[in-house]
This record gives structure tokens, C-alpha cells and sequence, in this order.
């Protein structure tokens, strides 16, 4: 990881924060959330997103671990009420659900 890239993903780590669905949202409606799949690094996918690399965000798209979260996840999230951790990479908001402890 380049000195550059270590410094962004500490800064993006210092930004992330939990999230509840009635939170989400606006951001939903607006159709500004990318789903992150649990396995995967939030982080890692924020900092790839903010620094424009395109082909590892195709890649992430295309493996189906990133993408834009969907009406039925949507509709799993406002039923169950999981714990949510997000990141902000104007203009998305990626979302992961919380392993459970």
C-alpha cells in the first residue's frame, strides 16, 4: 500500500461510523448507497472509490461484493434492524452489515 493510500485509508477508517436504517434512507431513496459485502474491507473499498481506481471498482462490481443496494436488501435491513457501519465517498454512501460479536 503506498504511503498516499495508507494515509487515506486511515483517514476514511476516522470516518466511518454506525448507521441505522432510518438513517440510510434519504441516502436509499436518493439512490446513493453501494452495498458492501460483509467479508470485504469497507475501507479498502471507500479508498478505492475516492482515488478513481476504475478497474478495481469494475472488478468489485463484477465479483458482486460492491454494488447498489437493492430493494430487496432494503427491505431485509428495515425488517431486521441490523447493526450498519458506513463511510461516505461523496457522492456514495457505503454501507456493510456489522459481523456479529
Amino acid at each position: 500500500m503506498s504511503e498516499q493510500l495508507s494515509t487515506l485509508y486511515a483517514k476514511l477508517l476516522g470516518e466511518t461510523a454506525s448507521i441505522t436504517w432510518q438513517e440510510l434512507q434519504p441516502f436509499f431513496a436518493r439512490g446513493a448507497v453501494l452495498w458492501v459485502e460483509g467479508a470485504q474491507d469497507l475501507v479498502a473499498m471507500a479508498a478505492g472509490l475516492a482515488e478513481n481506481d476504475q478497474a478495481q471498482v469494475q472488478r468489485w462490481l463484477q465479483a458482486g461484493v460492491l454494488g447498489k443496494l437493492d430493494d430487496a436488501t432494503a427491505a431485509d435491513l428495515a425488517e431486521r434492524q441490523p447493526s450498519l457501519w458506513a463511510v461516505v465517498v461523496a457522492p456514495w454512501v457505503l454501507v456493510q452489515e456489522r459481523a456479529s460479536a
